[in-house]
């Protein structure tokens, strides 16, 4: 039993998806100082949001 409801899963989903594409559009280079709050920003709300579940046996 999942102490995280499933209607936050999608939200984490979502969130983790923003999170890599900022970081692939960014590819190959530093972050500013601004986009490193922004990812910090990004990164805080996806662990407020509840763990994702994996697929394909990843944990």
């Amino acid at each position: 039993m999942s102490l995280v409801p499933i209607r936050q899963q999608p939200r984490a989903e979502e969130i983790n998806r923003a999170i890599r594409a900022f970081l692939t559009a960014r590819r190959g280079r530093a972050l500013t100082t601004t986009e490193r709050r922004e990812y910090e920003q990004m990164r805080a709300e996806w662990l407020a949001a509840g763990p994702l579940r994996w697929r394909g046996g990843r944990r």
